[in-house]
């Protein structure tokens, strides 16, 4: 831990040296000249002072030995035996990170009546897959689901730990991590390693508005969630090469406060992250009425619609349906902005995509920059025309009909 201190036998006019500090951590008490807890480390004192007087500190570091760490591994996120897709994607990310530094990627999975699901694990490229299955780990509870994922961890000692940004990888990653006194990285867009296994982390910060690019280079293992969408899942290949390996745990620490009394499930909706093609509403819809051709479009294609954070706020979409930092991350095959200015923060939410059309009758906006093709005009020329042509002939393709839209 850092710190400054003062040489109080240097200190010869403390009037002066109290007005070096912009921020009032320097205080002249009992005739003592002392560092409050307002100080921010930025050492102007110790630049603009007299020499001598105040020094700064460091407490040495002990070096974690980082060969000790090996492997890795990945939260199978599932409900009642489901895995959720995003386990795939952090696989593919693991296999391909592992084998630059010889690596085994191992995959931690925790539940009751799981075993068969283990096994197709094994299929995707994970090295072994280490099954917890205890009846008290049936239903998801905070308490022995960390105690679980610490006893794999303190067993295997992986040096690299991926989690699914879903609602119980946001859960149980941070719980996790203070058990180790590691760092997290939530919702990270960018993974890669370096030879000596530090984890490179990049995620949007301060509202998308830079790219933060974490370390975490004296602490395993290191840990770092990831959303939906991010990743390409790796194919499915017949043979599988690796093991299942299954874990006991002390029952004592599988006690919980929390008692499951009744699970209702909600009904299954089709969500924009697992469509193949969506239209996505922007500012440029003027009011509520005119989503309707968004809808109408949106139908000739088998698409869904989407929308930017003002309509949402206005209410005119499902928050569910909303693109962002803020909202969902998507990856479809094909994806339409219709009057979307291109924020950094929407693009982080869709660049991934493998085809992006953009419709803006600005030149220079933004979304241009993300789009591989563009048309410069208005959505209310544009779309109607799409739709129309659309409707004489429902095998045109979805190029050929805008391009025929944008030619009077």
């Amino acid at each position: 831990m850092a710190k400054i201190i003062i040489h109080q036998e240097k200190v010869t006019c403390p009037e002066a040296l109290i007005q070096l500090c912009p921020f009032s951590a320097i205080e002249y008490i009992n005739e003592y000249l002392q560092i409050n807890a307002a100080c921010k480390m930025c050492k102007i004192c110790i630049k603009k002072g007299p020499e001598g007087v105040f020094e700064f500190i460091e407490d040495p570091v002990v070096e974690i030995d980082k060969s000790a760490w090996r492997g890795i591994a990945v939260y199978v996120d599932h409900v009642e035996g489901e895995i959720h897709p995003v386990t795939y994607e952090l696989i593919g990310k693991a296999r391909e990170m592992a084998n630059k530094i010889n690596h085994p990627v191992y995959c931690v999975l925790m539940g009751h009546g799981i075993g068969e699901k283990a096994k197709d694990l094994l299929h995707y490229g994970v090295d072994e897959v280490f099954v917890y299955d205890e009846e008290e780990l049936k239903d998801f509870r905070i308490e022995p689901y960390t105690a679980v994922f610490e006893d794999f961890i303190k067993k295997v000692q992986p040096t690299i730990v991926l989690v699914g940004g879903t609602t119980i990888g946001r859960s149980l990653a941070p719980r996790t991590a203070a058990r180790f006194r590691t760092g997290l990285t939530a919702d990270c867009t960018i993974l890669d390693v370096q030879e000596n296994t530090d984890l490179d982390q990049i995620r949007p910060a301060f509202g998308g508005n830079i790219m933060a690019h974490i370390f975490t280079p004296n602490h395993r293992p290191q840990f770092a969630t990831v959303r939906y969408k991010i990743f390409t899942a790796p194919e499915k290949i017949m043979e599988a090469f690796g093991k299942v390996t299954l874990c006991t745990i002390d029952k004592n620490k599988l006690s919980s406060g929390i008692q499951v009394l009744e699970i209702k499930k909600k009904e299954k909706v089709a969500t924009i992250e697992d469509a193949e093609i969506i239209i996505v509403a922007g500012r440029a819809v003027k009011k509520v009425e005119d989503m309707e051709m968004i809808y109408n479009l949106a139908d000739l294609l088998g698409a869904q619609v989407a929308a930017t954070r003002p309509l949402i706020e206005a209410g005119w979409v499902d928050p569910r349906k909303q693109i962002g930092l803020s909202g969902r991350t998507v990856k479809p095959k094909l994806i339409l902005t219709c009057g979307v200015s291109g924020a950094i923060q929407f693009v982080a939410g869709m660049n991934n995509s493998e085809c992006i059309i953009a419709i803006n009758k600005d030149k220079n906006a933004t979304i241009f920059n993300a789009a591989h093709y563009g048309i410069v005009g208005d959505i209310y020329e544009i779309i109607p025309r799409l739709i129309e042509n659309l409707k004489c002939n429902g095998e045109i393709r979805v190029f050929e009909a805008l391009t025929a839209a944008t030619i009077e």
